[in-house]
C-alpha cells in the first residue's frame, strides 16, 4: 500500500488510548496492516532499527501491532499480564522520536494474550527482548510513550550522544 508518516513526539494522538478491534473490522484493516509493514521497513532502511510498530503511530487508533523480526506477526487487542517482579533497564528508542533514547525499566517476562490475523486467540509467555518490545508497543495502544517511563531526568540521550555515554 504505502509508507505512512509516523506521528512524532508532541502529536496529541500519541497520548490517546486506542479502540478495540472487532472481528468484523479485520478485512477493512488489511490496508492499514500493509501500511504498517511498509512504514516499518522504510524506517529500517533510514535508521537501521525497528522491529515493530503500533497502529496509532500512523494515526490508526486501533489496538493493533505489526511486528516483523524473522517473520510478520499481527497482534489484535493484545493484553499483558503475569508481569514478572524482575525488571531490567535499557535505552529505549521509538519511531515517534527517532533521534532520542530514553532509559526505562521493563519487566523481564510477562504473558501476552491477543488475536491473530485469523481471529484465533493466542497466548504466549515472553521474555527479555520480546517482552520489552511488546511492553513498549502496548504502551502506544494505551497512549503511553517511553518518555513518560523515563527512570529519572538524566535518562535521555540523543542518538549521536548515546555511544559516548555508554563508554
Amino acid at each position: 500500500m504505502a509508507v505512512r508518516e509516523i506521528l512524532l513526539l508532541g502529536n496529541p494522538l500519541l497520548l490517546q488510548s486506542c479502540d478495540e478491534v472487532h472481528r468484523d473490522e479485520l478485512e477493512s484493516l488489511g490496508p492499514a496492516i500493509q501500511d504498517l509493514h511498509d512504514t516499518l521497513f522504510d524506517f529500517r532502511r533510514r535508521y537501521n532499527a525497528g522491529r515493530a510498530i503500533a497502529a496509532p503511530q500512523i494515526g490508526v487508533m486501533k489496538r493493533l501491532i505489526y511486528m516483523h523480526i524473522s517473520e510478520p506477526r499481527v497482534f489484535f487487542n493484545p493484553v499483558l499480564d503475569q508481569l514478572s517482579s524482575e525488571t531490567f533497564e535499557l535505552w529505549d528508542d521509538c519511531m515517534s522520536f527517532p533521534d532520542l533514547f530514553v532509559r526505562v525499566r521493563r519487566h523481564r517476562s510477562c504473558r501476552v494474550t491477543y488475536r491473530d490475523r485469523n481471529w484465533t486467540e493466542r497466548q504466549e509467555d515472553i521474555n527479555d527482548d520480546l517482552s520489552e518490545l511488546l511492553q513498549h508497543e502496548i504502551d502506544h495502544l494505551n497512549g503511553i510513550l517511553a518518555v513518560s517511563r523515563a527512570i529519572d531526568c538524566a535518562s535521555f540521550a540523543l542518538r549521536g550522544q548515546l555511544q559516548k555515554r555508554l563508554q
